[in-house]
């Protein structure tokens, strides 16, 4: 009782306030960090029933292509042939207009017979939307089990394929990670930890049994699936092909999650910080479709975050010397729950070289979601087009 006296005449009632603010936002900092994440690391999807007799079905795998490429054609492609897998095609969807390239992709399958070329012809009035080729590429497939990559990706390992598909015997939705290239700048590393962090959160909702999306470069379901809601929904947007229609197909326990470094595949990082912001900006404005739950669910991380840090500067401003190291020590102890979980996730999905780069992120990951939430709040033009060849 004396030492609550003490503590109200040396610190006031905004200390009392300032405290219990500290301590419910470091509980739900370590909740996210200590309980959700974590648990994520030590998923494993073979605690999940069987669902096919076969751990190995036929596959097929869906590639928009839109223009040419000729960095896929020779390196992308090359590993998507190369995978260690019996049961499998790569079906490009090339939507563009030089014949003479689209002829080169045809020939190619004369000496790959598991790949196949399909072609949306391009007219300046009709664009063509990604999910318009995917569509196109699905009705092509002759396999019943479909996975989704793009043309800016290319599998990690020859083994992707076949982990992969072992998913589809756990469920008939299956996710899996999708990282950014190493870059070895700061810049570069941000990015990638940017990438890691959006996808556990998703992810992470997917172990808990409330999955909401998977990444279009790396996701599965199928035709059965897709057919049975009409495919994808929401045909006035050039997204949504991974959450909208994920969360569309979504049943009480047919996620499948393939959590492996073997299992990812890398995507590209065009251009910089600007062209990093606008993409995210573009591929978040989906996100205004999401339950609100989702959408709470998304902000729950990094504005605990933002309002610790806050309350942890308002103490230090304010309150007593003792207050302060109070504060300082609460922070350490965050600090460290935090790089123990990171470390556990990054080594779980493969992320190498990160961890240093972390407390940068913590500060400048916070910028990255308050820029694109302020971007949000006014509709982008270019998620109301489809999209079209130049």
């Amino acid at each position: 009782m004396q030492y609550w006296e003490f503590f109200i005449e040396e610190c006031g009632w905004m200390g009392v306030v300032l405290a219990a603010l500290l301590i419910i936002l470091f509980g739900i900092q370590v909740y996210c960090y200590a309980v959700r994440y974590v648990r994520l690391s030590k998923y494993r999807n073979s605690r999940r029933p069987m669902r096919l007799d076969s751990e190995n079905p036929a596959v097929s795998v869906i590639v928009p292509l839109f223009g040419e490429s000729i960095d896929f054609v020779e390196t992308g492609l090359v590993r998507l042939l190369a995978q260690d897998y019996d049961s499998y095609e790569v079906v490009v969807v090339y939507a563009g207009r030089d014949n003479d390239f689209y002829d080169e992709l045809s020939r190619m399958s004369e000496s790959f017979p598991n790949l196949r070329a399909a072609k949306i012809s391009i007219k300046p009035r009709y664009p063509i939307s990604h999910k318009m080729a995917i569509n196109v590429g699905i009705k092509a497939a002759r396999n019943e089990h479909i996975i989704l990559t793009t043309a800016d990706s290319s599998p990690r390992t020859s083994r992707w394929l076949a982990l992969m598909a072992k998913g589809f015997s756990r469920g008939e939705i299956v996710l899996g990670y999708c990282c950014t290239e190493q870059r070895d700048t700061l810049f570069g590393r941000l990015i990638r930890i940017d990438r890691m962090m959006q996808s556990a959160e998703w992810l992470a909702a997917a172990a808990e049994r409330h999955p909401y999306r998977g990444h279009r470069c790396n996701v599965g379901f199928t035709k059965s699936l897709y057919f049975g809601v009409n495919g994808f929904g929401n045909l006035n947007l050039p997204l949504g092909e991974d959450d909208l229609f994920i969360r569309r197909i979504i049943g009480d326990d047919n996620v499948s999650i393939v959590l492996s470094p073997r299992a990812t595949v890398v995507e590209r990082n065009k251009g910089g910080l600007g062209q990093w912001m606008k993409r995210r900006r573009f591929y978040g404005s989906s996100r205004r479709l999401y339950p609100a739950s989702v959408r709470s669910r998304l902000h729950l991380e990094p504005y605990s975050r933002l309002l610790f840090f806050a309350t942890a500067a308002a103490a230090f401003v304010t309150m007593p010397i003792e207050y302060c190291a109070a504060t300082a020590l609460l922070i350490v102890v965050r600090y460290i729950i935090v790089a123990t979980s990171v470390s556990k996730l990054a080594a779980r999905l493969g992320e190498k070289g990160i961890i240093a780069a972390y407390p940068f992120y913590d500060i400048f990951g916070l910028l990255f979601d308050i820029i694109t939430d302020i971007a949000l709040l006014r509709k982008d033009p270019s998620v109301w087009r489809y999209t079209s060849i130049s």
